[in-house]
């Protein structure tokens, strides 16, 4: 049996945008005040924009850190453990309802596409006090895949 050889592919935007945009499950780096990495998972996705959005509340630790430090990382995961990743390196902000409302039916919409009452929906956001992130994706590193250097295939 052949070994798995592992693999960086270097892509511009549009690849970039291509590969993020079936995947929803991400790995969030922020920073805590005290300079260590605070790491969150999320499911995402990636506006029309061409950000990554994910959505949270304000009390949690992702959003008080990229408040006070826009410095975002995302490392955009494959269902498929085994399978490709990228990383990305942004600028975050992050919007509470009711700003957010719009933002966050557009969240809903590029990861399961259109609710069955909207208005249900938006409700529910303004209900539980949502906010939204949104990285503005700045630059990325390669789609990469694990597995052995090529000089041991």
């Amino acid at each position: 049996m052949a070994r798995p050889i592992a693999t960086d592919r270097y892509v511009d935007r549009a690849e970039l945008e291509d590969f993020i945009r079936p995947r929803h499950h991400g790995i969030l780096m922020a920073t805590r005040r005290d300079g260590r990495p605070q790491a969150s998972l999320v499911t995402m996705g990636l506006s029309v924009e061409g950000a990554i959005v994910i959505s949270t509340y304000p009390e949690r630790a992702k959003a008080k850190n990229l408040r006070r430090n826009p410095s975002a990382s995302v490392c955009v995961l494959s269902d498929d453990f085994g399978g490709e990743w990228v990383q990305v390196y942004g600028t975050a902000t992050v919007t509470d309802v009711p700003e957010a409302v719009d933002g966050l039916v557009e969240y809903f919409r590029v990861i399961s596409g259109e609710h069955p009452d909207w208005d249900e929906y938006r409700q529910a956001m303004l209900d539980q006090g949502k906010s939204l992130l949104t990285i503005t994706v700045d630059e990325w590193g390669p789609i990469s895949k694990g597995g052995f250097p090529a000089r041991l295939a």
